[in-house]
């Protein structure tokens, strides 16, 4: 049964999307729907998977957990969960008694996580809307808070950067993990190497300054902390020994020598307009 708050964002399906109905959004589309339609065979035989752990999200790598932190505390907070995927995310929102809505570009996606999150209980805390980041329908300054993990290096930043500063209210921010382009010997290992989870969509491309200066344009302060420089190896070698020290080893030269960071695997960045 639907709650109040869940009816107030009913009907912002799909006006979006088919306001934006260009080639690279319906190549995106493609792309995902295919990997939702899988997915979607799998929770079929395993339901069991849908369930999530809170600790195994927030460790499954190693910026989650710092990044969530950031979020601060959400109790009673309106938070979006921007391109919300699979919905991990937005289940361990609800868990912190937040009051989630969720929107993805790819229908497949949203229906696994209203799925997902009525397998852990949390439904009732979850509005589920599919939509495009770069025309958002919902209100001005209607979130405290938006948490997004690899998503805007998928979208056009400039109006999807409009949209997020037009949602927030005054005085909330956003939170993002985002891949980096700055490496070159990664951007080789992207580009030629194969590893688990390496699929990607035709015109997804890691952050490059040029999209830093656009976040930098339309947010008063913005806070970017690198994450993984020897941890990155575990990318192509999952189950490397003393991973988890690799870690804080990163943790640390990072923070030492802050210059490595252009050389990052990922960016955590924290924006307040």
């Amino acid at each position: 049964m639907e709650t109040e708050f869940q009816r107030g964002f009913a009907g912002l399906v799909l006006d979006s999307i088919q306001a934006d109905a260009e080639s690279r959004l319906r190549a995106e589309i493609a792309f995902h729907e295919a990997q939702a339609a899988a997915r979607r065979r799998h929770f079929a035989e395993h339901p069991e998977d849908l369930l999530v752990n809170d600790d195994a999200y927030l460790d499954h790598e190693s910026w989650v957990r710092f990044a969530f932190d950031l979020l601060g505390e959400v109790s009673g907070k309106m938070v979006l969960d921007y391109g919300c995927g699979h919905g991990m995310a937005s289940v361990v929102l609800a868990r912190r008694r937040a009051e989630v809505v969720a929107f993805d570009l790819c229908g497949g996606y949203v229906a696994e996580a209203q799925q997902r999150a009525e397998a852990n209980g949390v439904a009732d805390r979850i509005a589920f809307v599919q939509a495009a980041g770069e025309r958002l329908p919902f209100r001005a300054a209607s979130f405290d808070r938006v948490w997004g993990h690899a998503v805007l290096h998928h979208l056009d930043l400039e109006p999807a950067c409009n949209e997020l500063v037009r949602v927030l209210k005054p005085g909330g921010w956003a939170v993002f993990c985002e891949p980096w382009g700055g490496n070159p010997l990664l951007r080789w290992a992207r580009n030629h190497l194969h590893y688990p989870g390496k699929e990607r969509s035709r015109d997804e491309k890691p952050l490059q300054a040029a999209d830093l200066a656009v976040v930098r344009r339309h947010f008063r302060e913005v806070q970017i902390v690198p994450q993984q420089f020897f941890g990155m190896l575990g990318r192509v070698w999952p189950g490397m020994p003393g991973r988890n020290l690799l870690h804080r080893w990163d943790r640390a030269l990072l923070q030492r020598f802050p210059g490595l960071g252009r050389f990052s695997r990922y960016l955590v960045l924290s924006l307040r307009s």
